[in-house]
């Protein structure tokens, strides 16, 4: 994983969690999304899918759940990233609630980059560099 870990905080709203007060389990893929987005910036995606027809799409995705995460906390989502060849990327990315001695939710993203008839390309020379 790359040595820089970004951080992205959430706030855990009722909407998130289930009848007992904790999280549910997909809504970890979401917070992972936006914290990928914080990374990259929603403006540089949206003009690469715009102007050049590319963008990136969950491969792969495994999850670890140690512990839950409850109504009301405001998590921090840890984030690395490797570059795994031409067209791959894998991110792991942590859900750390407030004090904790590990991470709540692990989760290891592999994201591939498309283009508009889902093809695999390149990942694009601007995003190598804001990533490397």
């Amino acid at each position: 994983m790359s040595n820089k870990i970004y951080h992205h905080p959430v706030q855990i709203y009722y909407e998130d969690t289930d009848h007992s007060g904790v999280v549910y389990h997909p809504n970890f893929l979401k917070y992972f999304e936006r914290a990928r987005e914080h990374v990259i910036d929603s403006q540089r995606l949206n003009r690469l899918w715009n102007d050049q027809g590319i963008g990136f799409a969950v491969y792969k995705a495994n999850m670890i759940f140690q512990e839950g995460v409850e109504f009301a906390e405001v998590c921090d989502i840890r984030t690395s990233f490797i570059i795994e060849g031409k067209y791959k990327t894998l991110w792991r990315q942590e859900v750390w609630r407030p004090n904790a001695i590990r991470p709540a939710v692990i989760g290891d993203i592999e994201m591939v980059c498309l283009d508009k008839d889902k093809q695999l390309q390149p990942i694009p020379n601007e995003i190598l560099a804001l990533l490397v």
